[in-house]
């Protein structure tokens, strides 16, 4: 997901970090003939011998939510000792910026470029011409269209449909006499809500028990905390009974979720992706919230580190995962406490997403700079 609309952290801007010059890799056509083979030794196995520059750019930076999968992604490259260069820019929410910054990539010779395609189709001309100039080009998360192999090397998207099966197998089992359905996602007819309110639909409709209430296929939200506030606060209005609300973005619910109590009612279930500020907030109010259930899968931070390996096997000659999408795992379970309890740090800030490889005390070091 993009999560545009969360709290900017960062005044974005492109950010340039170059150890060594290095000339672009221009054969053309198949970019995975950059490497000259072989694992590099001690080193992770998608990290061969071939050294490389690698850039990263983002269609927009500038939130909590991309300060930490941008700094996941560099600390994956620093695993692989033969990427010798590593730039990174952000298109701060500009569709031209953004391609200019893919372009400006190619000038410069990176081997390897790691794309977040925010604006999706749009880039997809950009991601062409730096695969076709040699590069090796690998998109993630966001489907900018295009094939692997024609258009860029590998796209490596997010397994939605995952997400969206684990949080109705879960209302299954903790619901398991049926009720009302919310779902709540971002911008009207972004393909991840869509994706995973497909996966629900497969999953409950069978059962004959659950109604999904609200606007189809999803409430709109933008993962906006003020509009989903103001979501929240009408379907409360218009629905005297909701069981469950499902958000593939929990922490953007937090200034939202009041609005149950403030009408005398219990915070109902909720199935999301995971945020410390959510779970701190369920700590503090589960108690006078007795069907303020909670379930997160991982927020997705990590998927970047996918790409990385990626892109950096096809470049270095290493050898690449078995994964082309990333699948989150669930993180918190407030019923069965598995895989892990619902987890607040109230000493680091809500912005910290403690499913995420990187540490929490290094996410929340990146918000102080």
């Amino acid at each position: 997901m993009s999560k545009i609309s969360t709290a900017i952290r960062v005044a974005a801007a492109v950010s340039a970090v170059t150890l060594l010059a290095t000339a672009c890799s221009s054969s053309g056509g198949s970019a995975t003939s950059a490497g000259s083979g072989g694992a590099s030794s001690g080193g992770p196995s998608w990290c061969g011998n071939k050294k490389i520059s690698l850039g990263l750019t983002d269609g927009f930076g500038g939130n909590s939510w991309r300060l930490v999968t941008t700094a996941s992604a560099k600390t994956e490259v620093a695993k692989c000792k033969s990427v010798t260069s590593f730039s990174y820019a952000d298109g701060q929410g500009n569709v031209q910026k953004a391609i200019s910054d893919i372009q400006g990539m190619v000038a410069k010779g990176v081997n390897a470029l790691v794309v977040f395609p925010d604006a999706g189709n749009a880039v997809l001309p950009a991601l062409r011409s730096a695969y076709q100039a040699g590069v090796v080009t690998v998109p993630y998360r966001v489907d900018p269209g295009g094939k692997a192999g024609t258009d860029y090397t590998q796209w490596i998207g997010a397994d939605f449909a995952n997400d969206g099966k684990n949080w109705a197998n879960w209302i299954l089992k903790n619901l398991p006499n049926g009720g009302n359905v919310l779902f709540v996602s971002g911008p009207a007819g972004n393909s991840q809500g869509v994706t995973e309110g497909k996966a629900m639909h497969s999953v409950l409709d069978p059962s004959g028990k659950y109604k999904f209430i609200g606007a189809s296929p999803f409430e709109v939200t933008n993962w906006d905390p003020s509009l989903s506030q103001q979501v929240l606060t009408a379907a409360i209005a218009k629905y005297s009974k909701i069981d469950v609300i499902v958000s593939d973005f929990g922490p953007s619910l937090v200034g939202a979720l009041p609005a149950f109590e403030k009408s005398g009612r219990s915070i109902p279930a909720l199935v999301t992706s995971d945020g410390n500020a959510l779970s701190c907030f369920w700590q503090a109010h589960k108690a006078k919230n007795p069907d303020f259930k909670l379930l997160t899968v991982a927020t997705g931070n990590d998927n970047a580190r996918l790409a990385v390996q990626w892109a950096i096997a096809k470049a270095t000659g290493g050898t690449p995962p078995t994964n082309t999408q990333f699948e989150a795992p669930v993180f918190e379970d407030s019923i069965s406490g598995q895989p892990h309890p619902v987890t607040c740090d109230s000493k680091l800030p809500g912005d910290v997403y403690l499913s995420a490889e990187l540490p929490g005390a290094d996410q929340a070091a990146l918000f102080n700079k």
